[in-house]
């Protein structure tokens, strides 16, 4: 039984072979593809077995169809890049085999792989980041976000006039993605990394620009002399928010760009009318390139610099040519220092001498009268707390008498030129000072609201002929008035507003007042702060006049007077201005209103009278000269009505706030600009 059962067992082993061995082979060869390449993990490893660029040529194809080489990505390029620690797949999403065929990574060859989304996927991590709180931690992923937002706006994100499918710039025409990184600052990688800039921009997109840029300072630099401090394209049009060069957005902020280097020459720009206006956020005045070029930058000495003393005429005249109510630029255009400063006496003298000048001016003015102010509030104060229960005034027979009257002081034409004259130099103060602080907070809005420079001016100007029409009016009044009466005219008389030695004697005599030393002296008809008051406008207006004239007509004046007189011009126009300003709103304000005696309103220049009891009390030697004559009672007056004082005293608070507001901005500007 044994012996015939082996035989038997092995003869059915093979006939079962027989018929399952070709039926295998059969299956194999149905199968489509081999079931342990699918397997097959997708790690960066296995994507480099095709993609190091040592396996020949590999080709991908486009929306379109059209075949496109590929890279081949070195591994130790990319382990040095940021996305070093990511995988292939986690950008390449789409890409779920590696089936190696001509036909890679998907079976339908009408289907293409879509592209890298950059700007998508590092949103998403920003999102996420924020969403779970991890945003302190990870800073640098909301920096890219904002570049992400940047770019959105900018030119590179236009669609390419020559394919509307794709923009004219993307992330990887600028960064390598497989290998980007942003070496550390101030190391060698960092050096050769902008050293490579202008090659990325030119070479394959802007040529005509880096052809020019290679020529000039900064390219020369950069190219050459392999200087990486020297400008590159990136440190004029900022990498992500590149924006339309003729737009008005990048003409202003330009020249900031160029400041951000030639920090003095950018600070002396703009202290300049172009400077100025381009501040305040206006486009149509000159730019640092204006002058200077963009691309084609030379040195101010070389020969085919646009500033060389050869071709400035030239260049200046490409905006001063007689159009755009901008005359033909004259000779003394040439001369003209638009980066002059106070601060070198050996380049720029007349610059130098001119702001000492007025420096000397403004400290010595003011060092005067505001510690005369504030020693005379002192003891003014002072003396009203110890007598507030006693009369200021000794009554006498005629006050008596005349009680309730009033003492002629200003006539009515008097009053109108002083209003007229307060209200112009207010608004010659508010149209002039956005210029004067482009930078305050405030100066935009302001010139915004009155209407922009062009307005500004006009009334600016409008308002300086008014100003200077009254002070002529006063002059041919003054001598008319002096010739009428000439044999009673005396020039150092009580009734003259000429310094004399009382005036003097007066001053030392307030001064040992302020201390306790002295009585308070017995003034006439004018005080000496009242002369000074009266006399200041004249070296004012002159200075003030003269040098804005120039500015106002710089191609009358610069056919034949040198360049930097518009340099000195701007610093007497500007300086003077301010010492007008800031001494009327403070020691006028103070003498005429804010003083004790005198708190918080006087309206004599309003209402042109006062009382006896003050006319007695501020001018005592006039008053008794008056009772001596016997005129005292033909001056007398009614006193004004209780509407009329209510309506004086209103309009004197409308013009103290004013006059306070501006104050209030100036002095804001001022300390803004230090």
């Amino acid at each position: 039984m044994r012996s015939s059962f082996k035989p038997m067992r092995l003869l059915s082993t093979w006939l079962l072979a027989a018929c399952l061995v070709p039926a295998a082979v059969a299956a194999t060869k149905a199968a489509p593809e081999p079931i342990a390449v699918m397997a097959t993990k997708l790690d960066n490893a296995t994507c480099q077995t095709c993609h190091d660029g040592k396996k020949g040529k590999l080709e991908a194809k486009d929306a379109q169809g059209k075949s496109r080489a590929l890279k081949g990505i070195a591994t130790e390029t990319f382990a040095k890049g940021v996305h070093a620690k990511m995988d292939c797949v986690a950008c390449h999403t789409d890409i779920k085999d590696n089936a190696g065929k001509a036909n890679a990574h998907q079976r339908d060859a009408a289907q293409t792989l879509k592209k890298v989304d950059c700007a998508g996927c590092h949103q998403e991590l920003w999102d996420k980041a924020q969403k779970d709180g991890k945003a302190q931690a990870n800073p640098r992923l909301g920096v890219v976000a904002e570049n992400i937002d940047l770019y959105k706006k900018s030119f590179h994100a236009r669609p390419s006039a020559d394919d509307k499918t794709k923009p004219n710039a993307s992330c990887d025409n600028c960064h390598d993605t497989h290998s980007f990184n942003v070496p550390a600052l101030n190391s060698p990688e960092r050096a050769a990394w902008r050293l490579g800039v202008s090659a990325s921009c030119g070479e394959s997109c802007h040529t005509d620009q880096l052809e020019a840029y290679a020529e000039s300072i900064h390219g020369q630099e950069t190219i050459k002399k392999n200087n990486p401090k020297s400008a590159v394209c990136t440190d004029c049009h900022n990498s992500h928010s590149v924006v339309n060069t003729s737009g008005d957005p990048f003409k202003v902020a330009i020249s900031a760009q160029c400041g951000s280097c030639h920090e003095a020459n950018f600070a002396s720009y703009k202290a300049t009318y172009h400077g100025q206006i381009s501040t305040l956020g206006y486009s149509y005045t000159a730019k640092c390139y204006n002058c200077h070029g963009s691309h084609e930058i030379l040195k101010a000495d070389d020969p085919n610099s646009k500033v060389h003393a050869d071709n400035r005429m030239k260049t200046c005249r490409s905006c001063h040519n007689g159009k755009k109510d901008l005359a033909d630029a004259p000779a003394g255009f040439a001369t003209f220092q638009p980066h002059g400063h106070a601060g070198d006496f050996k380049r720029y003298p007349e610059i130098w001498i001119a702001f000492q000048i007025m420096v000397q001016l403004l400290v010595g003015t003011f060092g005067f009268f505001w510690l005369h102010t504030l020693l005379w509030f002192y003891r003014e104060f002072k003396e009203r707390r110890q007598n507030r229960n006693t009369p200021h005034i000794k009554a006498d027979d005629l006050l008596v008498k005349h009680a309730g009257k009033h003492i002629q002081r200003f006539s009515p034409i008097w009053r109108l030129a002083h209003i007229t004259f307060a209200l112009s130099l207010m608004i010659l103060t508010l149209t002039g000072m956005p210029l004067f602080y482009p930078d305050a907070p405030w100066a935009a809005a302001v010139m915004s609201a009155l209407g922009g420079p062009h307005i500004a001016g006009m009334i600016h100007r409008v308002n300086a002929v008014i100003f200077a029409g009254v002070f002529f009016w006063h002059l041919f009044y003054l001598v008319w008035g002096i010739v009428s009466d000439w044999k009673n005219f005396k020039f150092f008389g009580p009734n003259s507003m000429i310094p004399n030695l009382k005036d003097a004697a007066d001053m030392l005599g307030m001064f040992k007042w302020f201390f306790g030393k002295g009585p308070r002296p017995q003034f006439d008809r004018w005080t000496y702060w009242e002369k000074f008051d009266y006399w200041a406008p004249f070296w004012g207006v002159t200075i003030i006049g003269v040098s804005g004239l120039v500015m106002w007509l710089p191609n009358v004046f610069g056919a034949f007077l040198p360049g930097w007189v518009f340099n000195v011009a701007a610093i007497f126009h500007g300086e003077e201005a301010f010492l007008a300003v800031v001494f009327l709103f403070t020691v006028h304000f103070f003498n005429n209103h804010f003083r004790p005696d005198k708190f918080p309103v006087e309206v004599v220049m309003f209402t042109g009278t006062f009382s006896l009891e003050e006319f007695k009390h501020e001018h005592p030697l006039e008053y008794q000269r008056l009772v001596d004559s016997g005129e005292l009672e033909s001056r007398l007056v009614d006193a004004p009505s209780p509407a009329r004082l209510t309506a004086a005293k209103a309009l004197a608070f409308v013009l103290i706030a004013c006059g306070l507001t501006l104050l209030t901005l100036v002095g804001i500007g001022f300390f803004t600009s230090l």
